[in-house]
Order: structure tokens, then C-alpha cells, then sequence
């Protein structure tokens, strides 16, 4: 492999690089544990995935925005008793954006632990 002044070049890569198949909407470190979370079960509860990710109220909504607008996920709001409760659920839309997503991150791994290791900084 070399780098080029003009810019990088792969001898031994073909194709775009991985990072092109990241997703914005599904890449972002919530909004992907949201999915994630959401893949392991048939619905999840508000306040799980606020603990599970350690976010505000207010940041969790914003991002349950994001994906439902995208159609990545569906929102249900009901009770649990006398309790109001919102539950998440994965749409198949998301679980095609999910995979697809992961597809990247495993190839940007298999690229790394594929490619030969850097010389010395500065060599």
C-alpha cells in the first residue's frame, strides 16, 4: 500500500472505502444503541434505553425522533397501569439499516486487521 502526495491510494483495496457505507442517521452512538437495544427484543421501554444509555430525557427524544421520522423504528405510548410508559420497536426498515450497518463495520475491520501494520512515526 502507498499514500500518495496527490492523496491516498490502495495498491491492494478495491472499491470505495468502507466508511462510505456508514450510515449518519444510524451511526451516530445513541441512535445505534437504540436500534441494537431495540434488535434483542420485540419492544423496549423509554426508561430502559434511557438507563442503558445513559442519556437525558430530553437526548433521548430527540434521537427516538430522528429514527422514527427516518421509519427506523415505531413509537407506542400507552400505560402500565395507572403509569404512562412509551415503548420502542425496531421497524423492518431499521433492521435492514441495522445490518446494513454493521456489514460496514465489519468490513472497515477486516480491512484494518488486513492491512500490514505502519512503520515507526516519523519513518
Amino acid at each position: 500500500m502507498s499514500v500518495g502526495e496527490s492523496g491516498a491510494t490502495w495498491d491492494d483495496q478495491a472499491g470505495p472505502h468502507p466508511t462510505q457505507s456508514l450510515d449518519d442517521t444510524v451511526h451516530q452512538r445513541v441512535r445505534l444503541g437504540i436500534l441494537t437495544i431495540a434488535r434483542e427484543a420485540d419492544r423496549v421501554d423509554f426508561g430502559f434505553l434511557k438507563k442503558q444509555l445513559a442519556v437525558t430525557d430530553g437526548n433521548l427524544s430527540r434521537h427516538l425522533r430522528v429514527l422514527e421520522d427516518s421509519d427506523l423504528i415505531t413509537v407506542e405510548k400507552g400505560y402500565a397501569g395507572r403509569r404512562p410508559r412509551t415503548w420502542i420497536a425496531l421497524t423492518r426498515e431499521g433492521a435492514q439499516a441495522l445490518d446494513a450497518e454493521l456489514r460496514a463495520l465489519r468490513a472497515l475491520v477486516l480491512r484494518l486487521e488486513n492491512s500490514p501494520a505502519p512503520g515507526p512515526a516519523g519513518a
